[in-house]
């Protein structure tokens, strides 16, 4: 079946990089929201949620399932990960406001140790490490019936839906993450670097 004309855009990118590119050449953006695959391409602008969106409809034209994974902070938000797989090892795709915790090549042997990767790029703007959880990947095959590639209406019930119901798995005990450091000044300055203010989450 041809895809929707104004989808069209998608085929035209032939590997995970070409994808990686499109979502680092729009803009950040900071609306509550969420914008459907077919908006974004239209509006030129995404956040972390409508960048995986786009990139698991992209990724999907490559021939791998639509998959996202949610990851968990605190005093922090949220992020979601387009992955996929090559050659049985994990990759992600990703729109941020934060430089390393956007793509990963696919070299992880399991969705953990990609998962894990973020950890120390992961951060608030006080330079606190937030990161606490991962969700198993959610297919958004599953929701195809209502459209979620062309309609922004249907995302909400996905996102915070099927998205808040999935099982979290701690990246490590308790008492560990209680004990962590906060990341040095220059580690934070590069971070940081390009950001948006207006889309910080500002921390308590």
């Amino acid at each position: 079946m041809a895809p929707p004309r104004d989808l069209r855009a998608l085929v035209r990118l032939r590997s995970p990089r070409h994808i990686q590119d499109l979502l680092d050449s729009l803009d950040y953006s900071c609306d509550d929201f969420y914008r459907c695959p077919r908006r974004v391409l239209a509006d030129r602008r995404a956040h972390c949620v409508d960048g995986a969106l786009l990139a698991a409809a992209a990724l999907r034209r490559l021939g791998h399932p639509p998959r996202v994974v949610w990851i968990h902070a605190v005093n922090d938000d949220g992020h979601l990960l387009a992955v996929y797989q090559r050659r049985g090892l994990w990759g992600a795709l990703a729109k941020s406001n934060f430089v390393g915790i956007r793509a990963r090549e696919p070299v992880y042997r399991s969705l953990r140790e990609l998962v894990v990767s973020y950890f120390n790029d992961y951060f608030n703007a006080r330079g606190e490490r937030t990161m606490r959880a991962y969700a198993r990947p959610l297919n958004l095959a599953r929701f195809d019936h209502l459209q979620w590639e062309t309609r922004d209406d249907v995302l909400p019930p996905i996102v915070e839906d099927a998205l808040d119901a999935l099982t979290l798995i701690p990246i490590a005990p308790a008492a560990t993450l209680r004990a962590l450091t906060p990341v040095d000044a220059r580690a934070l300055a590069a971070g940081m670097l390009g950001t948006d203010p207006k889309g910080l989450f500002k921390p308590s």
